[in-house]
C-alpha cells in the first residue's frame, strides 16, 4: 500500500515552507473521504476554517470606520496597516446583537458569539456560542474540533447548548505541547483510560435509567430519553476522540515559544497567539478557533502609554486619553495586520490545486463593543479577511437599527459548506 501524504505537506527547510504541488498521494483514502462524506464536505475540496477574534475593550470608532462606503474609501488611521491586504478583507458597520443591555457595562463580552439577550441579568443562561455550533456539526474531522484561546485568565466567549463556559487556553507554551509534542506512553495511556472510564460511566446509567423508566410517568420517560439521547452524544464523542490518540501528531518546523511573565503585555500575548494560528490551520489540527483579547486594568509596555487600559477606554473624549488608547489599539491592529500577512504568504496543496491559508481560512476581529467609552454595544467594529468572499469594502448597515451580527455568523457557516440557515438572533444571511 502505498504512504498517504498530508495534503496540507510542506518542504520545510530553515524556517521556510514552500508548498508542493498537487499529487496523487495527497488524494485521501477512502476511508478518509468516507469520513468527510458524513460531515458533507467534499473530500477534494480545500478545508474552510473559522477564527474569530474579540478585542473586549472595543476599538475606538473615529479611527477605525471610514466616512465612505464601498470600494473607494479612504484608509483610516487603524485600517492603515492593512494596507497591503485591502482587497482581502472587508470592514462593516451597523451590526450588532439586540438587547444587550445586561448586568454590567462589559457583560456583552459573553454573548459575543452567542446573541443572548440581556447577558447577566436575573434568570440569564447563554446559549450555543458559533464555534461550539460548528464544532458539533463537523465533528472529530481535526484532532481538536475547536479551540478557545484567550490573552489571559481561563475566561473564553465560547458556550456550550447547555450554557457552560468552554475554558480558554492562555499559555501558548501549553498550546504548542498539546498541537505538536508528542506524549509519553503513560500520558497517552492514561489519555486513553479517561476516555474509556467516561465512556462506561455512560453505559452504566443507561442501565440504570432503563430499570428507572419501569417506574416512572410517560412525561418522565420522555424528558429522560432527550437525556440520555445527550449523554449518548457524548459517548460518540469519546469514541471519535479516541481514535485521533494513537494518531501521530505533525511535525513542524517551530519551536515551542515561551510565555509572556508580564501579564500586563496583552499586546505581546496577542502576538505570541497570533504567530501559532498559522501552524494550527496549516496542519489541519483545528478548523474552528477563538481569541478573546482581554480587557485589563494595568498599564501595557507600550511608550507613551501611562494609564491603564480599561481606564483608557472611558477616555470621555479627553484627548490626552484618547492619545494614548490609539496607541494600544493601533499595536492590536498591528497584530491583526500581521495574521492576516501570515495566512496570506502561506500555500497550501490540496487536490483543485494550490491556494493561501487565506483563502481557506475566515478571520473575524472586532469587539463586543462599539463605544467602549459609554459600554454601547451598537454598531460593534467588526472585520472580516479571508474566506471566498468579495473584500475590498465598507459594508455599512444602518448605524442606528442595526442589521444582526448573527447574520454575518450565518454567512460565515454557509462559507464553510454547512447547512445552516438561522442562528442566534440572525434574520437572514449577509451577502456582499
Amino acid at each position: 500500500m502505498k504512504r498517504q501524504l498530508n495534503r496540507r505537506t510542506f518542504l520545510r527547510a530553515a524556517g521556510v515552507a514552500v508548498a508542493l504541488p498537487a499529487l496523487d498521494a495527497m488524494v485521501p483514502d477512502p476511508a478518509y473521504a468516507a469520513t468527510l462524506a458524513h460531515f458533507g464536505i467534499k473530500p477534494d475540496a480545500p478545508a474552510k476554517r473559522m477564527i474569530m477574534i474579540c478585542a473586549s475593550l472595543g476599538l475606538h470608532g473615529k479611527s477605525l470606520f471610514p466616512d465612505a462606503t464601498g470600494k473607494d474609501y479612504k484608509l483610516t488611521p487603524y485600517l492603515s496597516h492593512l494596507e497591503d491586504h485591502r482587497d482581502d478583507f472587508t470592514i462593516f458597520s451597523g451590526l450588532s446583537h439586540p438587547d444587550q443591555s445586561g448586568a454590567d457595562g462589559h457583560s456583552s463580552q459573553m454573548t459575543w458569539l452567542t446573541s443572548a439577550r440581556h447577558p447577566g441579568l436575573g434568570g440569564f443562561r447563554n446559549s450555543i456560542s458559533v464555534d461550539q455550533f460548528v464544532r458539533e456539526k463537523l465533528g472529530y474531522v481535526t484532532r481538536y474540533p475547536s479551540i478557545a484561546l484567550a490573552t489571559g485568565g481561563q475566561n473564553s466567549q465560547s458556550y456550550t447548548s447547555g450554557g457552560v463556559m468552554v475554558p480558554a487556553e492562555y499559555r501558548p507554551s501549553v498550546l504548542f505541547e498539546k498541537l505538536f509534542l508528542a506524549g509519553k506512553p503513560w500520558e497517552i495511556e492514561r489519555q486513553k483510560q479517561r476516555l474509556d472510564d467516561g465512556r462506561s460511566i455512560l453505559d452504566s446509567l443507561g442501565g440504570q435509567a432503563n430499570r428507572l423508566k419501569r417506574r416512572i410517568s410517560r412525561a418522565d420517560r420522555e424528558r429522560l430519553d432527550e437525556y440520555f439521547s445527550s449523554l449518548r452524544s457524548a459517548e460518540n464523542h469519546f469514541n471519535e476522540a479516541r481514535q485521533w490518540i494513537d494518531k501521530p501528531k505533525p511535525a513542524i518546523d517551530a519551536e515551542k515559544p515561551e510565555d509572556i511573565k508580564e501579564a500586563s503585555d496583552v499586546i505581546g500575548q496577542t502576538k505570541l497567539l497570533f504567530d501559532l494560528l498559522p501552524l494550527i490551520v496549516q496542519t489541519d489540527s483545528s478548523r474552528v478557533i477563538t481569541i478573546l483579547i482581554n480587557g485589563r486594568s494595568d498599564v501595557p509596555p507600550i511608550d507613551g502609554v501611562t494609564m491603564d487600559h480599561h481606564n483608557l477606554s472611558h477616555h470621555g473624549q479627553d484627548e490626552a486619553k484618547l492619545k494614548q488608547l490609539t496607541k494600544i489599539e493601533n499595536e492590536l491592529m498591528k497584530s491583526f495586520g500581521g495574521l492576516v500577512g501570515q495566512l496570506k504568504s502561506k500555500q497550501e496543496a490540496h487536490a483543485t490545486g494550490e491556494t493561501s491559508l487565506l483563502d481557506n481560512t475566515m478571520v473575524m476581529f472586532g469587539s463586543n463593543l462599539g463605544n467602549a467609552n459609554a459600554h454601547d454595544t451598537k454598531n460593534l467594529p467588526i472585520l472580516v479577511a479571508g474566506g471566498d468572499y468579495q473584500h475590498g469594502q465598507h459594508v455599512a448597515y444602518d448605524t442606528k437599527a442595526n442589521t444582526p451580527l448573527c447574520n454575518l455568523f450565518v454567512s460565515m457557516m454557509q462559507e464553510m459548506n454547512l447547512p445552516v440557515d438561522s442562528f442566534g438572533s440572525s434574520t437572514g444571511s449577509l451577502r456582499w
